[in-house]
C-alpha cells in the first residue's frame, strides 16, 4: 500500500493525511458539540487526599453500562433489593408528579435531617446528619426518574436514565460534603469537569 501511494506523489499522502485528520476532527467536534457530558468529582479532604475526576459523555455511558454485567447491574439495570421491593414505584412517582410542589417527607431526630419534595419538575433529597457536619443534596428531573422506572418490576434502567440526562439542560444530581469529602456529580456539554 506505501509502494501505491509514494507512486503517487509526496502532494497526495500529505493531501490525504490532512483530508484524514480533518474528518475525523470534524466528526469529534460535532459528537462533542450536541453531546451532554457526565462528570464525578470527589476530593478527599482527609488523610490522603486523593482527587477523582471522571468525564464521560452520556452517549458512551448509554453504549457501556448495557455491556456491564456484575452484580445487581445486569444489561444497563439495577434490580431494586431490600426494604423498598414490593413497592409499586411508578404509581408513587405517578402521584407525586401530579400533586404540585410540596414537601413530602421530613424526618428529624437528634442527629439527622431528611427532607423529600419536588420542586417544579425535580425530585429533591436533602440529608443533614449532625455528628460528622455531612450534607447531602439530591436532584433529579422527574422525566429521568421516570425513564429510570421504566425498567421490569423492582428495577432500575439506568440506561433509560442517562438517555433521559441528555435531553436536559445543565444540572447539578448530587453534591456531598462531610469531614472526609466532598463529591459531585452533574451533567453538563463541557468536555471537562470545572
Amino acid at each position: 500500500m506505501k509502494k501505491v501511494l509514494s507512486g503517487l506523489g509526496a502532494g497526495f499522502d500529505t493531501g490525504l493525511c490532512c483530508l484524514f485528520v480533518l474528518t475525523f476532527a470534524a466528526a469529534m467536534a460535532t459528537a462533542r458539540a450536541d453531546d451532554r457530558w457526565l462528570h464525578v468529582k470527589v476530593d478527599d479532604t482527609g488523610g490522603e487526599g486523593e482527587k477523582v475526576r471522571v468525564n464521560v459523555p452520556l452517549s458512551l455511558a448509554e453504549k457501556v453500562l448495557p455491556c456491564i454485567h456484575a452484580h445487581d447491574l445486569e444489561g444497563g439495570k439495577v434490580k431494586i433489593r431490600g426494604e423498598v421491593n414490593g413497592i409499586d414505584h411508578r404509581a408513587l412517582v405517578d402521584a407525586i408528579r401530579g400533586a404540585g410542589d410540596n414537601e413530602f417527607v421530613t424526618v428529624e431526630d437528634r442527629h439527622e435531617h431528611v427532607r423529600v419534595a419536588k420542586v417544579g419538575g425535580d425530585l429533591l433529597i436533602k440529608v443533614r446528619e449532625d455528628h460528622d457536619r455531612s450534607k447531602v443534596d439530591v436532584k433529579v428531573p422527574f422525566t429521568v426518574v421516570e425513564a429510570l422506572l421504566s425498567g421490569g418490576k423492582d428495577e432500575l434502567d439506568i440506561t433509560a436514565g442517562l438517555r433521559a440526562l441528555r435531553a436536559q439542560g445543565d444540572t447539578e444530581l448530587v453534591t456531598v460534603n462531610d469531614n472526609a469529602q466532598t463529591v459531585r456529580i452533574w451533567v453538563d456539554s463541557r468536555n471537562t469537569g470545572e
